[in-house]
């Protein structure tokens, strides 16, 4: 499942429903209390008669003694809001059951048996998006983590696998399609009550647990495809939308084959099934779902064309239709024992749909994207209250443990295995894991002795990166004496909730010393730092070279060490690793704002400072060698977010303006340079080739300097841009930075954009989220107005995430220090929790962060934390969230 990703930028109401009574506190569900299910459950048959309103559910259970297990008795199945119509066992009517806490116990003697239950369930009434619920007139199904057990009683557990048929009836009329895992075995029409009724049936062979299960019921039509396998099957593909969507699909469609295409290459993987289904859903809590064979998707993550979806969108859509079908390998035919192991898939996933994108997009832009990802979300997530590991040992609510630790650290700790035992080894580890463990549900543990068996490896203290929280921090000195150069590297994990105390961790940096003289260095090196302190000696150097550490960002550590201007300068003209060149400009301007918010600055220094991040800029503006789509990346200021994260204690305002200053700065002193590439870049093609992206980029760079240094010329200048454009980057470029400007342009543009894409939700999307997270000074009061807007609803989760969670995400606006951001945001937990609870609690994060904060601002987030804690009828997953936080 790929949670909602957040897009990086270059700058970085309420409908109320019934509160559901107060749930108990819930219980706390330990890793080490792990136990066997008893029963196992080798055939699932379930049959539905569909309706929005009433749809009826007979699930048929073939159950047996699990000889992994104590035996059992009774066979508890989970449930959630059911309520049994009819209970049978071995075909006659059972008496010997009882509800407990909304699950069903059922007595059971010993020895296989056939349990039928039969449910009614409400797909339109429920608006918390998990199970099966109803969407623009279609039903669909979302059952990761704990779903399914709102449709059906079952162990709804990731470790009871089992093979499902499934057969559903409806109105032809409202329902013509009719899909759910596998492969169709039949279908036919049948008539009844004066309507034309007609039903399908599927049948998945190949086991799974119910998290994976799906159904789509509604008015669709398909882009078809065929893709043949490396053992040459055929396999039929089938995009599913609604009809005045079909056209946008395509891209989607070409994204599917080649990620069929590249894991077969560079993983080995074949596809199992006769057909590969995706649907398109505009009401959905996450990006997408791996469901096998049926991948439900987020509306935003399959449609594109070049007038209403940004490059960044091509690049989303590629990516998220990649991550979901290398799922089926890497989480379906090898799924998770309990949720617990969550990374055991979404890491190892992430990592794939990351190597698929810098093969597809550029291997050097791709990393800068996914480590600036990592460092604006997971990192503060591993330094605030929410902490914990790619490996949980307790948890509540499982909802809340789809996180960005899971899924990008998860994948960064991988990626070190591969760093330390090379690509050859890497893989034969991977073949390894799948031939181990195909039809298992699997562990953490079970990945990595896979790879240590298959690569020939001893991971044993790496292990500590599943079970400790926390960014090391690697101190680096490098010294010179003679003709040798002395690197030592010192590492503190700190701690963090129920974790103070930590040992030292393996840490892989490849690293390059660098003659000054020559720009060049002898080679690439790994040093991997195993101690809390380790000396590395390097001979043949008569004078002392320049450092370069962490390349590729080989490492997910924050490192710390006393580089001179000169240093990073040097490194930001000549490196040739693609990220370290762009990190040495990061390191460049974060540590001049850092002393600058800490006051310890003299004009004289800021200016020297300034002068020699004006000069490392324009030699970026102006290099020959550097193509359009690295030299946008290496213009990127360090967000605001990231600065924050340097300081124990930050105040935001002082953060914002000092680099707001920098930022003009910059904008007046290069504004002949920035106005070149702009005119430069604008002469550019509107395709889709990497230089026109590339070219696209720097626009919109050159813009946001403009603006800043100069509002007039920036407005004129975006103003131009967005009536000349012809492609939705473009566009939408220019509008980000009219946004946040005061001129009359603003206005016009966006009522313009509006008009001009009124009925599109996804481009609509996009409006709100441009206004919310813009550095308009006027921009709460925008959000306030926004939320009344007629085109905006609690309902959709899409919606909401583009005003709020921008709002959320844009720290001139959220930290407003008269407290109304977050106030605001706490407003908008309480009015959405008994909606979407699972949508209601990723707000909360925010204000999570309140012990990072300047005292003022932190006592009003900690009071606004403290309301929604003592609010009546709050949900499990909010609950724990806040309750976390305020800890």
């Amino acid at each position: 499942m790929d949670i909602a990703r957040t897009p990086s930028t270059p700058d970085g109401n309420p409908e109320m429903a019934d509160a559901p009574p107060a749930p108990k506190q819930p219980p706390l569900i330990r890793r080490e209390d792990y136990t066997p299910f008893p029963w196992r459950v080798p055939e699932t048959r379930l049959e539905f008669a569909l309706g929005i309103e009433t749809t009826r559910v007979t699930a048929t259970l073939v159950v047996a003694p699990n000889p992994d297990s104590a035996p059992s008795q009774e066979l508890r199945l989970s449930g959630d809001g059911l309520e049994p119509r009819s209970v049978e066992v071995d075909g006659q009517g059972a008496n010997d059951w009882r509800m407990d806490d909304g699950d069903l116990v059922i007595a059971l003697s010993p020895g296989p048996h056939e349990v039928r239950i039969v449910t009614e369930i409400d797909p339109a009434a429920n608006s918390q998006l998990m199970g099966l619920y109803a969407s623009n007139g279609m039903l669909c199904t979302q059952c990761e983590a704990e779903g399914f057990r709102r449709i059906a009683f079952f162990p709804d557990r990731p470790d009871v696998l089992s093979t499902y048929t499934v057969r559903m009836e409806g109105p032809k009329e409202l329902f013509p399609v009719l899909l759910s895992n596998g492969n169709k075995v039949d279908e036919g029409d049948e008539h009844g009550a004066g309507d034309a009724w007609h039903w399908a049936e599927w049948h998945d062979p190949w086991p799974k647990p119910s998290y994976l299960f799906a159904l789509v019921a509604g008015d669709l039509v398909s882009r078809k495809d065929s893709f043949t396998t490396m053992s040459g099957r055929e396999v039929e593909l089938a995009i599913w939308v609604r009809a005045e969507d079909l056209p946008r699909t395509s891209h989607a469609m070409e994204s599917l084959k080649k990620s069929m295409k590249w894991d077969e290459e560079v993983f080995g993987r074949e596809y199992d099934l006769d057909v590969f289904n995706i649907v398109a859903v505009g009401d959905f809590n996450m990006g997408a779902m791996e469901n096998k064979g049926l991948n439900v998707f987020n509306t935003k993550y399959v449609l594109a064309d070049p007038e209403t979806a940004t490059d960044g969108d091509y690049d989303g859509i590629e990516g998220v239709i990649a991550h979901e079908y290398f799922h089926n390998w890497s989480g379906n035919r090898v799924t998770c024992r309990d949720w617990f192991q969550l990374s055991l898939k979404e890491g190892f996933t992430v990592l794939r749909d990351q190597m698929f994108s810098q093969d597809m997009q550029g291997e050097a832009v791709k990393r800068i994207e996914d480590v600036r990802l990592l460092r604006s979300v997971q990192f503060p997530e591993d330094s605030g209250p929410l902490a914990h590991p790619i490996r949980p040992d307790s948890f509540r609510e499982i909802s809340n443990f789809y996180t960005s630790t899971i899924y990008n650290k998860g994948a960064e700790v991988i990626r070190m295995m591969r760093t330390m035992m090379g690509a050859e080894s890497f893989r034969k580890g991977t073949d390894l894991y799948f031939e181990r463990h195909d039809g298992e549900a699997a562990t953490c543990e079970d990945f990595v002795k896979a790879m240590e068996d298959g690569a020939g490896v001893d991971l044993g203290q790496f292990r500590r990166w599943y079970s400790q929280a926390g960014t090391p921090k690697v101190e680096v000195e490098l010294t010179h004496d003679g003709e040798t150069a002395r690197l030592t590297l010192r590492q503190t994990v700190p701690p963090t909730p129920g974790q103070p105390d930590k040992l030292p961790m393996v840490i892989p940096l490849k690293l390059a010393l660098f003659d000054r003289a020559t720009g060049r260095h002898r080679g690439e090196e790994l040093a991997v730092l195993v101690g809390e302190q380790t000396t590395f000696e390097y001979a043949g150097f008569a004078e002392k070279p320049v450092l370069s550490i962490n390349r590729g960002f080989s490492a997910p550590v924050s490192i710390e060490r006393e580089a001179s201007v000169e240093d990073l300068v040097f490194l930001a003209a000549h490196d040739d690793d693609p990220f370290a060149r762009y990190e040495a400009m990061q390191e460049l301007i974060v540590g001049h704002l850092v002393e600058l918010v800490g006051g310890g600055l003299s004009e004289a220094a800021r200016d020297s400072a300034r002068n020699a991040i004006g000069g490392a800029l324009r030699a970026v503006i102006t290099d020959p060698k550097l193509d359009d789509s690295m030299r946008g990346e290496l213009l990127m200021l360090p967000s605001q977010t990231y600065i924050s994260e340097q300081l124990l204690v930050a105040d935001p305002g002082r953060v914002h303006e000092e680099r707001e200053a920098l930022k003009a700065w910059l904008g007046r002193t290069l504004e002949a340079e920035l106005v070149a590439m702009h005119e430069r870049a604008s002469g550019a093609s509107s395709g889709i080739d990497q230089a026109a992206r590339g070219a696209r980029k720097v626009k919109t760079q050159a813009l946001v300097f403009l603006a800043a240094g100069n509002p007039a010329l920036g407005e004129r200048i975006a103003a131009a841009q967005y009536d000349s454009a012809e492609t939705m980057t473009d566009r939408q470029g220019a509008l980000m930075v009219l946004c946040g400007l005061t001129g009359p342009e603003r206005t016009h543009k966006l009522i313009d954009f509006y008009n001009r894409y009124r009925g599109n939700p996804l481009v609509i999307d996009k409006w709100f989220s441009l206004q919310a997270a813009s550095l308009h000074p006027n921009t709460i009061e925008h959000v306030k107005a926004l939320a009344g807007h007629p085109d905006f609803t609690l309902k959709n989760p899409n919606r909401v995430r583009s005003l709020y969670m921008a709002f959320a995400g844009n720290p001139h606006a959220f930290h407003a220090a008269s407290g109304e951001g977050y106030r605001m945001v706490a407003d908008l937990i309480l009015a959405l929790d008994p909606l979407n609870a699972q949508t209601a609690a990723r707000f909360v994060p925010p204000m999570g962060r309140w012990r990072r904060v300047e005292p003022g601002r932190a006592s009003i987030m900690r009071a606004e934390l403290e309301r929604i804690a003592g609010a009546q009828g709050l949900s499990r997953d909010t609950f724990e969230q806040v309750t976390r936080s305020l800890d």
